[in-house]
């Protein structure tokens, strides 16, 4: 028996390649196995290669495995792109239909033929190949089919009885056909059982829409893009039912400031986008700067520039969320690494931008927006709502013909918020440098007053936790800095590291910018190798440690930027290497 595996199904794109993982993943989760998916698809509707990996484990994962199990395999091309990462031992499982052959290169898997196609044929419509395909892998992992029937049930019900009931057959038909093929072998792939726990299943961007609407959000006004559609379109579901709306606007310019719009009239309100659409944003990100508007906005990264590699790993768009917009800004970039952060500190985005009355973008990636994980019962209890210096009462009464001061300055740098209508509240709104009341002024010395006081309102900000430390002691051979999706990978090498007698910590960034400096600066104090991971061509984590805590000498970077996210193997195979050949044995 083993304490995980991993699992992956391939085939063209819109011959329900995700829906097979879909049903595969939950009904084990609902067995209380911790899952952890990623999803390679082409950028296109349908047709091109895609793949579903997921991997399933006794234990907590936080990333993608380095091997490969178990290859359930629709065409030709899925077994010739992935049979590489099959392990000794490992197992394809193809339709019949396409005479499945394996590369001669490879002769420690076994491959198996299954008549997918002709067994759902048989049963009424080649459509439901998957579900035997389901089925046949169940088997190997002596898994009984009755788990699948709820997840069937869900699905397929409001087709009617006699469908889910085909569906089921054809998912028993599959399990026995590969019973009869591998016999005793079996055994090897026989999974210990789960904790039964009851977990949820979900994706990043499901979280953070989650979270949007726990922290109060009521509009969002956006344009859909990959990979951060997903978060519009559960709030075009969810929204509505809480008195909110979605909007679908022409294009990210509108989605900005119309998000920018909703929060200056009081509502809370965010976007959402990727690094294209974020471009587009960079004006209407300096007008929430300069009028001092609270907007979230979320920035889920993919391959780049341009249109670049849409439905791709990447994490290159980190120096322009801290300095794309033109003139200087307050501005909080924050970085969740898990699906729970992305709920809890999308709450907390809110909550931020409202008490600092400035943007809050929040970073993703695209593993981390549509990489399915495991996640514990979200606690509500922990949810908050801060609105800051928002004037909810009676104002005092201003002098004839005097206008309220919406930007005074003040010690903190944050000016007391009114919304329109409040009486006594009238003052003006532009985008142009301005007085306190909001009327413009060029006057120097009004220039360096209001400056000034935005640019200190976030320099004492207060976010619970900045960076994420896994760490036995603050002296270290090696300290792993990353951030988003990178800590599982991370967390993985630090255990075959620690094996091999080398002192690891491991510091992942949840505050971006304002960067936590004093925070980390220890840890690095204390570690004779800096090692930054981050799936960027340039170093961009690296040279921003630099930028704020200096240390050049020994910060050093892994990178990865072909499109596919860290495997555990790389990271620790490229920050041993490093270690050895700095002379450290």
């Amino acid at each position: 028996m083993v304490q995980q595996l991993s699992w992956k199904v391939g085939g063209q794109q819109g011959e329900g390649i995700e829906s097979t993982g879909e049903i595969f993943s939950t009904a084990l989760n609902r067995l209380g196995y911790y899952l952890y998916g990623y999803r390679h698809f082409s950028s296109r509707i349908k047709g091109g290669h895609t793949n579903n990996k997921i991997r399933v484990s006794t234990t907590q994962v936080r990333s993608v495995s380095d091997d490969l199990d178990i290859l359930v395999a629709f065409d030709q091309e899925t077994i010739d792109v992935n049979v590489h990462e099959l392990r000794v031992g490992g197992v394809v499982i193809a339709d019949a239909k396409f005479n499945p052959s394996l590369p001669e290169t490879c002769t420690t898997a076994t491959l198996y033929a299954v008549p997918f196609t002709e067994i759902a044929t048989e049963l009424g419509t080649s459509l439901m190949k998957n579900m035997v395909a389901v089925g046949a892998s169940s088997a190997v992992l002596h898994i009984d089919t009755e788990v699948f029937e709820e997840v069937v049930l869900e699905i397929f019900g409001k087709k009617g009885q006699k469908v889910v009931q085909k569906n089921m057959e054809a998912i028993k038909k599959g399990a026995d056909y590969i019973r009869e093929q591998l016999g005793e072998q079996l055994e090897t792939m026989k999974l210990d059982p789960a904790d039964g726990k009851k977990r949820m299943f979900m994706i990043g961007n499901d979280a953070i829409a989650l979270g949007a609407l726990a922290g109060g959000a009521r509009f969002m006004p956006a344009y859909p893009i990959t990979p951060a559609s997903e978060i519009m379109e559960y709030l075009i579901k969810k929204l509505p039912q809480f008195g909110g709306t979605v909007i679908q606007t022409e294009d990210e310019i509108a989605a900005c400031t119309m998000a920018i719009g909703a929060n200056y009239a009081g509502v809370r309100a965010l976007t959402a986008s990727a690094g294209p659409g974020l471009s587009l944003m960079m004006e209407s990100i300096g007008l929430a700067g300069i009028t001092e508007q609270p907007v979230v906005i979320i920035d889920t990264q993919r391959g780049g520039p341009s249109t670049g590699l849409p439905t791709k790993q990447e994490q290159s768009d980190l120096m322009a969320m801290i300095y794309g917009t033109h003139g200087e800004i307050p501005k909080i970039v924050m970085a969740p690494s898990t699906v729970e952060e992305a709920f809890y500190d999308t709450i907390e985005a809110f909550n931020l931008a409202e008490e600092y009355q400035c943007p809050v973008i929040m970073l993703t990636d695209l593993q981390l927006s549509l990489g399915k994980q495991s996640v514990e019962p979200l606690d509500y209890n922990r949810v908050e709502i801060r609105r800051g210096k928002l004037q909810q009462g009676e104002l005092e009464e201003l002098e004839e013909k005097q206008y309220y001061k919406r930007y005074r300055v003040t010690e903190d740098g944050v000016s007391p918020r009114v919304i329109p209508g409040m009486k006594h509240g009238i003052h003006h709104v532009t985008g142009v440098e301005h007085d306190e009341t909001g009327k413009p002024s060029e006057s120097p010395v009004n220039r360096d007053d209001q400056m000034n006081k935005r640019l200190r309102k976030t320099k004492g900000i207060r976010f619970n936790t900045p960076i994420h430390v896994h760490s036995h002691e603050k002296e270290s051979d090696i300290l792993f800095v990353g951030f988003n999706s990178t800590r599982g990978v991370i967390e993985e090498a630090m255990e075959r590291l620690e094996q091999d007698s080398i002192k690891v910590n491991h510091a992942h960034i949840r505050l971006i910018h304002p960067f936590p400096a004093d925070e980390l600066l220890p840890y690095v104090q204390g570690a004779k190798k800096v090692v930054v991971v981050e799936n960027n061509a340039t170093g961009q984590l690296a040279n921003i440690l630099k930028m704020n805590i200096a240390s050049h000498d020994k910060i050093q970077s892994v990178l990865k930027y072909d499109g596919n996210p860290f495997l555990p193997q790389e990271v620790y195979a490229k920050s041993k290497e490093m270690f050895v050949l700095n002379g450290n044995v």
